[in-house]
């Protein structure tokens, strides 16, 4: 979806039918000024799509921007200063920090378990277990924390998963049945146990993910067939397991955890002086 209008949409739900309780006050052209304000340590992620939405509701706003998306923030650091018409402000507020929130949680989490990988070799993934309509923005805040996509849909990458192989039969005769429709896009196939993954690897896809397998089958995994295909680990991952997947020598680790279970990290709007 386009941002620009995810956003005008998201304005829409909150004041189509005006902010009353701002009308009320009857501010007419009054100018303010606020600063955003970090309320604990994180990374930024978003801030393009917090000013968008300001810029929306009023052209005439004026950002000042001291951080930019991926630095880490300290609690108390100051990110933007906004000026404008109070009555623009207090209208685009919660819309603007609903989104900067979100994807500033998702960023921080992201990065939380890279600094888990390491020096280890292991790229970390996200997946498509993101909130609908708003996958472009929550897939762009884990790459400002440092992580990588995965595909974005189910269009940019073959990828076989359990209930695939069980609807064809076998892994073989799925490999065999998408690769007679599709030999341009790289091939994934999901497995959970050795015997499946020697069956992949001798169809020659391009990955393997490796579901909910034990560290010990993990490390076997890798001894085994390290640049013969890429391995994936998935399942189980978190902050604290991790560290020990990495270690095994995966090529990847792919986990739905940034995006569904991060955060939302604590900024605030402050209104600092009218005239």
């Amino acid at each position: 979806m386009n941002i620009s209008e995810l956003i005008r949409l998201s304005l829409e739900e909150d004041i189509f039918q005006g902010d009353i309780t701002t009308e009320s006050l009857k501010l007419g052209n009054k100018e303010i000024s606020a600063k955003l304000v970090a309320k604990a340590e994180g990374v930024l992620a978003g801030l393009d799509v917090f000013c968008e939405t300001f810029y929306q509701v009023d052209d005439q706003v004026r950002i000042d921007r001291y951080k930019e998306d991926s630095e880490k923030l300290q609690k108390g650091d100051v990110i933007c200063r906004i000026y404008g018409a109070s009555a623009s402000l207090l209208k685009a507020e919660r819309v603007a920090l609903n989104f900067l929130q979100r994807m500033s949680g998702i960023a921080t989490l992201t990065a939380e378990l890279v600094a888990k990988i390491g020096d280890e070799r292991a790229k970390l993934l996200d997946t498509r277990k993101t909130t609908p309509l708003l996958r472009q923005l929550e897939k762009y805040a884990v790459r400002a924390g440092g992580g990588f996509n995965h595909r974005f849909g189910l269009y940019d990458m073959l990828m076989l998963k359990e209930n695939h192989i069980l609807a064809a039969g076998s892994i073989s005769r799925a490999v065999e049945l998408v690769r007679q429709t599709d030999s341009s896009h790289k091939l994934e196939v999901e497995v959970t146990n050795l015997e499946e993954l020697q069956e992949a690897v001798s169809c020659g896809v391009d990955r393997v993910m490796l579901d909910n397998m034990s560290i010990s089958e993990m490390e076997t995994a890798v001894l085994k067939f390290h640049g013969k295909v890429e391995l994936e680990a998935s399942g189980n991952v978190n902050l604290s397991s991790i560290s020990q997947i990495a270690k095994t020598g995966v090529d990847f680790i792919s986990s739905g955890l940034m995006t569904h279970s991060y955060k939302s990290m604590d900024i605030s709007l402050i209104f600092e002086e009218g005239k």
